[in-house]
Parts: C-alpha cells; sequence; structure tokens
C-alpha cells in the first residue's frame, strides 16, 4: 500500500470521484495509474478550475477536490479561491510541491512557504511533515472543511511522496451541524413571541445548511416579512411567497429606512448585515431589537448589537419551531411588482430578463454573474425553489461561468441558465470550452452593454462629477459570438427584441451548450 493508494481508497468513501484539475508536473506522479472509477475534469485555468468545483459543491453539498499547479497554479486560482471561502463551499484544493530531496536547493517551481500562499481565505493549511501523513492529512482536510463554518482547505504534496508506504485510513463518522446553545434560542424564541411586527432577513446560509422549508414554516407561523439579505448568494425564501417582502441593498441607512417600523429583526443565515459602500448612523431602526441566527462564528463576533445564536441554522429553526405556537398576528400587504418592460432598440436589461424568466423551463437552475443587473434581475425574475439559484457572496468576478459548468455537472437533468456580464464573462471565458466538450445542457446569456457598468454608476459615489468618464471602463470590440465558436460552442448574436424569443426557444431546446450575446442598452 502507498500514499496514492491510500487516498483514493479513503476518496471513495467521502464520496469524492471527480477530480478538478489543470496539472502541472508536480501534480503527474498523483494521477499514475489512475483508477477507473475516478474521472479527472480539465480546467483550461486555474480560476476555471476552482470556479466549476465551487458550482459543483454548490449543487451537491459534498466537498470537491481541486489540484493545482505548485505556487504558480495556486495564484492564477486565488480569486476563486477567495470566492469559495466566502461561499462556504467545503474544497479540498491540492498544489504539487517539488521533490522533498530538492527542495533546499530553492528548485524551479518549488514553493517556497507553500502553506502560507492561499491565507487567509483557506480554513486549514498544511504540508505534511511525512509521506506516511498524506492520506490522514486528506482526512482531516475533508472533515474540516465540512464542518461549519464550511469552506476550503488547502495541501501541498511533494511529488515524491505519492509512492512511498503508507496505511489506509481507519473508517470514522464526525458530525457536521452544531446546534446552537438552548439557552440563546430561547431568548430569540421568546423575543419573537412578545413581537408586534418581526420581519426575518434570509441569507444564503438559509439554503446552504437545507433550513429552506423550515424558514418557510417558521416565517408563516409568526406571520412575519421576509426580506433576502444584502449580496445573498443563494434563494433562502421563495420569492412568490406572500411572506416575501423583496431585496435589502448594501447600504447601512437603506436597509434601516426599509426595516423601519418592525419591533424586531431576525437575521437567519446572514450577517446583519453586508454593506457594499460606507454609511453612518444606527444599524437598525431605533426601535427595534436585532437577533441572528448564523453558522458562523466570525459573523456572530462582529455584529454591532443584538442577540445572537451559534449553530446549524436548519437545528436552530427546528428547534424554534418546536416552541409552543405563538400569538396570532396580522399579515402584512403583498409585494409591489413593477410593470412589464417594452420592446426597444438596443433591448433593456429589464425586456430580456423578463423574457428569459416566461420562457425558462420549469426546474432549471440560474448561474449569476451581472453585477450592473442583479437588481434588475431580482425585479424581473422569480425564484421559488431551494438550490434554484446561485452566484458569490465575495463580489469577485470569474466565478459566474466555470460555476455553471460545476452546476450541470452535477445536475445533468436539469437546464442550467448563466446570467453573465460582458466584463465578467471575460475572466473565465476558457469554462465555454469545459461546457462544449462535456456538453452540457447550459444557457450562457451575455448581458453586453460595452462596459464595466457597475464601476460608471459607482463613479459620483466616490466623488466623480455626473458628466465625468471613468478611466478603463469601457470594453468595445469583444465578439462573444466567435469567442464561443472557437472554444466549440454554439452562439448566436440577438439585436433586435423579435430575435430574443426565438433564439432562447432554440437554445433550450438544445442537448449541449448555447451562448446567446444579447445588445442591451
Amino acid at each position: 500500500m502507498n500514499v496514492r493508494q491510500a487516498v483514493f481508497d479513503l476518496l471513495r468513501r467521502l464520496g469524492i470521484s471527480i477530480i478538478f484539475g489543470n496539472p502541472g508536473s508536480t501534480e503527474l506522479p498523483m494521477f499514475r495509474s489512475f483508477p477507473d472509477d475516478f474521472r479527472y475534469v480539465l480546467g483550461l485555468q486555474e480560476a476555471v478550475v476552482v470556479g466549476m468545483a465551487d458550482g459543483y459543491t454548490q449543487a451537491t453539498g459534498n466537498a470537491s477536490l481541486v489540484s493545482l499547479h505548485s505556487a504558480a497554479g495556486v495564484g492564477n486560482a486565488m480569486g476563486n479561491i477567495f470566492t469559495a471561502f466566502k461561499n462556504h463551499t467545503p474544497m479540498i484544493i491540492t498544489a504539487g510541491q517539488q521533490a522533498r530531496s530538492i527542495l533546499p536547493y530553492d528548485p524551479f517551481l518549488g514553493s517556497s512557504d507553500p502553506t502560507q500562499l492561499p491565507r487567509p481565505y483557506v480554513k486549514w493549511s498544511i504540508e505534511p511533515a511525512r509521506p506516511y501523513d498524506i492520506p490522514l492529512a486528506f482526512a482531516r482536510a475533508y472533515f474540516t472543511a465540512m464542518l461549519p463554518p464550511r469552506g476550503p482547505v488547502f495541501l501541498s504534496i511533494p511529488a515524491d511522496d505519492w509512492d512511498q508506504p503508507s496505511e489506509l485510513v481507519a473508517e470514522r463518522v464526525v458530525s457536521t451541524e452544531i446546534r446552537p446553545e438552548p439557552r440563546i434560542i430561547e431568548r430569540i424564541g421568546d423575543a419573537l413571541d412578545q413581537s408586534e411586527r418581526p420581519v426575518f432577513v434570509a441569507g444564503a446560509g438559509v439554503d446552504r445548511n437545507n433550513a429552506f422549508d423550515d424558514v418557510v414554516r417558521l416565517a408563516e407561523r409568526h406571520n412575519a416579512r421576509v426580506w433576502t439579505a444584502p449580496m445573498c448568494a443563494r434563494c433562502g425564501f421563495p420569492e412568490d411567497h406572500p411572506l416575501f417582502a423583496g431585496f435589502l441593498p448594501a447600504a447601512r441607512e437603506k436597509i434601516v429606512a426599509l426595516l423601519d417600523g418592525h419591533d424586531l429583526i431576525f437575521a437567519i443565515g446572514a450577517p446583519a448585515f453586508t454593506y457594499h459602500v460606507e454609511g453612518h448612523g444606527r444599524h437598525v431602526p431605533p426601535q427595534a431589537t436585532l437577533c441572528q441566527l448564523t453558522d458562523d462564528p466570525s459573523t456572530a463576533s462582529w455584529t454591532p448589537t443584538g442577540t445572537i445564536a451559534v449553530g446549524s441554522i436548519r437545528l436552530g429553526v427546528l428547534d424554534l419551531l418546536s416552541r409552543s405556537a405563538p400569538k396570532q398576528r396580522a399579515g402584512p400587504l403583498p409585494r409591489d411588482h413593477g410593470p412589464m418592460a417594452e420592446p426597444s432598440t438596443p433591448m433593456t436589461t429589464a425586456f430580456v430578463l423578463q423574457r428569459l424568466d416566461k420562457l425558462r423551463p420549469g426546474g432549471s437552475v440560474v448561474v449569476e454573474e451581472a453585477p450592473t443587473a442583479r437588481h434588475v434581475m431580482q425585479a424581473c425574475m422569480t425564484f421559488t425553489r431551494s438550490r434554484s439559484f446561485f452566484t458569490m457572496d465575495s463580489g469577485g468576478l470569474g466565478y459566474g461561468m466555470p460555476a455553471a459548468v460545476g452546476v450541470a455537472l452535477a445536475r445533468p437533468d436539469q437546464r442550467v441558465i448563466a446570467i453573465l456580464g460582458d466584463g465578467s464573462s471575460m475572466y473565465s471565458i476558457q469554462a465555454l470550452w469545459n461546457a462544449a466538450q462535456l456538453n452540457l445542457p447550459i444557457v450562457f446569456l451575455i448581458l453586453n452593454n460595452r462596459r464595466y457598468a457597475a464601476l460608471q454608476e459607482f463613479g459620483p459615489l466616490f466623488g466623480f462629477s455626473h458628466d465625468e468618464s471613468v478611466p478603463g471602463t469601457e470594453l468595445p470590440g469583444i465578439d462573444f459570438v466567435a469567442i464561443a465558436r472557437g472554444l466549440g460552442c454554439s452562439a448566436l448574436r440577438v439585436e433586435l427584441p423579435s430575435e430574443l424569443e426565438p433564439a432562447l426557444a432554440r437554445a433550450f431546446h438544445s442537448t449541449g451548450p448555447v451562448l446567446i450575446e444579447t445588445t442591451v442598452a
């Protein structure tokens, strides 16, 4: 028994059979005599590799395995490693290291301090002291990644370790949920029962922790309005439910204004709160108290006020549901929906997304990375199911396109739709090759406004006059149809409103990936 055999035996028992990677010389020894029951999914750039693994993990719920090349590969992947950390994605990231015998001589492609390179955006990082320790390090990495708050971990493995003798890792069972402290749950339950007008703020942790349906039951029990947390990466509450209020912005004063009139705010699986721009004043309305249920101790530590329970979102909500029924409250007014967008040339983003929402197949999954269009999407599209919507909690670009590939790989029986900005698409455009090679049923919808519109819109907030141009934000001359076809993906361009619905219908009936580039105002 050698290290390689012991590691693959452990991975089988952990339910991991796919390796997402971009190979280099120091990784090759891991893959000699590659087992027939494992699959290697190649990414053409390391950011694509991590993005695919992130989407796959978000869709399956089990940790994924990533293989990167030494220091250079980890460096290329760091943007999406940061996103995986913010997304609480359990992921075992491995990187090859030069052979131990030549490490003292600063070898070519050696990593001088490998465990520090991905920090602080991994939960645990190690280069095992002995080859014999590598299978045990994989086991610890897996359980560390899966324990709350979930996240990526990192292993640096010297190239000459894989053939060294080892033993099988002993069987073990490790729990992956921690129940919140009953005393704190009781305080939150009492506050909810005594409240006259409670409001919930649901975050991505609701969906990640399999608490979607339970939060619906808790909101209905208390007749509480439910807002989606700012910059939320998942659907935490059905957006067609009568109690759904809408989406909170990432601005302190606006959050306080929207929550005004409520005497209790309960943030579930979300920070309280995520801000994108500098703000001032109170974090909650003056008459309101804040309660929070989070699986992230770090989030709990910086929450500025209130009563905070730390532990499993699902178990905490179930504990609240086990209490006696509270007093009856009047229901809130229904949410106001905006008007339908009218056709125009060029098309508006609202027009494109409303038609997309109307035509997309039932059971489809959306992966979004179009920052300028996020608020438009929230007004024009409705998500009602758990694990039906994915984006990134980090704000970093380059996640959406490969994540759509990963989600489709995990859900081959469902149509995946990637809504992407033209700027964000270029961060990991190589993922189109993966979609074509794997023949995955993905529709890549590019909203091409030929600029980094989000930065131009932020200009006035950072002192730019309204008629002052923001340097480095124009993106003319990118032909996404040509790029997609060059990578093996079917593609078409839509410039007129009359062309949109036929193009979407064609894409939804395709058995493989299709890119639609839409020209929007």
